[in-house]
């Protein structure tokens, strides 16, 4: 299973050919593609704070409808508590939201698909960069 970063979606709802390509193998790949509920959080955020919010919120919400969302239980919770903890002590902190998508997806045993280089930082992540 892959969990899909929201740079990742940012980037296929901008059709950012990378990103589009790879989602395309993607759907080839995986029986199931997924979002962790914090990176919904930041999407609908973008899509709020956007000049003209009425679309971008269609637009996230028609690429919502293909994936699953996973939830920040309990398990994930504590498991981004860990990373962050161990990030805090090496001095190498990185956001809030990112720190549960990646604890959502360790928990799961899940590759996170993210443009983003710093879940490179977090021991156990499997991460698809593009």
């Amino acid at each position: 299973m892959a969990v899909l970063d929201s740079s990742f979606l940012i980037d296929i709802l901008r059709n950012k050919p990378s990103a589009v390509d790879l989602l395309d193998d993607l759907e080839r790949k995986e029986s199931v593609l997924a979002v962790a509920a914090p990176s919904v959080m930041e999407m609908w955020e973008g899509a709020l704070l956007s000049s003209i919010p009425d679309r971008e919120k269609k637009r996230v919400e028609e690429l919502l409808t293909h994936l699953t969302v996973f939830p920040l239980d309990e398990a994930a919770a504590k498991r981004s508590a860990e990373v962050e903890a161990g990030l805090i002590r090496q001095g190498q902190q990185i956001g809030g939201v990112d720190i549960m998508v990646a604890g959502i997806a360790l928990t799961r045993g899940d590759t996170l698909v993210s443009g983003d280089a710093h879940f490179a930082r977090i021991p156990g992540l499997r991460v698809l960069k593009y």
